[in-house]
């Protein structure tokens, strides 16, 4: 069964309804060009470092700006719906970094909340604290689509291979990584882990991310990419600004990726037996 399938990039800004109609825009594009499936960024609501900022534009999931449009544009367009992630307030004050998948009736078919989060000190004083904000989720989640089966990341969760291994083994055909990467982690890092997760599970994988500079003056790297089972780049956006990549999706080519390689089946069970240091001269038996 070939599928059509589309990875919006954007570039958002600090106004949630801004960025609500940039994404009607380029989702109506997608769909234009056949796409059944649409995925957005993280953070396609706003890209907003400034907590005040954020806090002050910010709505639970019944009120979301993003999650309203998203839900009637799926519903006008007979798509599924895969908003990446937007920042949804919750009751303890915290927030959650919250990607939405709606059905072609505009409803909505299930969340996912970022596992993992960025705490990280990169070079040049670039510094992260996500937890300092963001609530993290603590349930992978895996969707049973008419056309596919399809499991949930979002962005800095890439670097954790046990979770899309888990959802591989589960079944799932089509792994997700909707992203805002830093630029300089992206240059280093995007495409090879993309692949790699890929590879590994002998899945699809679409990969729709924010691109160039910020209204909040962050930078982010962009290259929305879709991604064979064999590691192949289907397609591929530029690094900066708006984009709408698209391809076609033959879901057998994942059972004959899994058969070439049956790394799934393989796998085994193991102990790990961590060594002492011995004194110069010892042996290890």
């Amino acid at each position: 069964m070939a599928i059509k399938v589309a990875a919006v990039q954007m570039c958002s800004g600090v106004d949630p309804d801004k960025n609500a109609a940039s994404m009607a825009r380029l989702v109506r594009d997608a769909a234009g060009q056949g796409a059944i499936y649409v995925q957005t960024p993280e953070m396609t609501g706003a890209i907003q470092k400034d907590r005040k900022g954020l806090m002050a534009i910010l709505r639970d999931e019944q009120n979301d700006v993003i999650v309203k449009a998203a839900s009637e544009l799926a519903g006008e367009l007979k798509i599924h719906l895969h908003v990446g992630s937007t920042a949804i307030a919750l009751d303890d004050g915290k927030i959650a970094n919250r990607g939405f998948l709606f059905g072609p009736s505009g409803e909505k078919i299930c969340s996912y909340d970022k596992i993992h989060m960025f705490d990280v000190d990169l070079d040049n004083g670039e510094s992260w604290r996500e937890s300092s904000v963001y609530r993290p989720g603590a349930e992978a989640r895996v969707v049973d689509l008419p056309f596919a089966k399809l499991g949930f990341a979002i962005c800095y969760d890439v670097r954790f291979p046990a979770l899309f291994r888990a959802e591989a083994v589960a079944g799932v055909q089509i792994l997700t990584v909707p992203a805002a990467f830093t630029r300089q982690t992206g240059e280093a890092h995007w495409e090879i882990l993309l692949r790699a997760r890929a590879i590994e599970n002998g899945a699809f994988l679409i990969a729709a991310a924010q691109a160039g500079q910020h209204e909040d003056g962050r930078e982010t790297f962009g290259h929305s990419m879709i991604i064979d089972p064999w590691g192949k780049i289907l397609a591929s956006a530029g690094g900066t600004g708006e984009a709408v990549v698209l391809a076609e999706l033959d879901l057998a080519a994942v059972k004959a990726a899994r058969d070439k390689v049956p790394n799934l089946k393989n796998a085994r069970d193991f102990t790990l037996d961590v060594l002492p240091v011995l004194a110069k001269g010892g042996v290890t038996v």
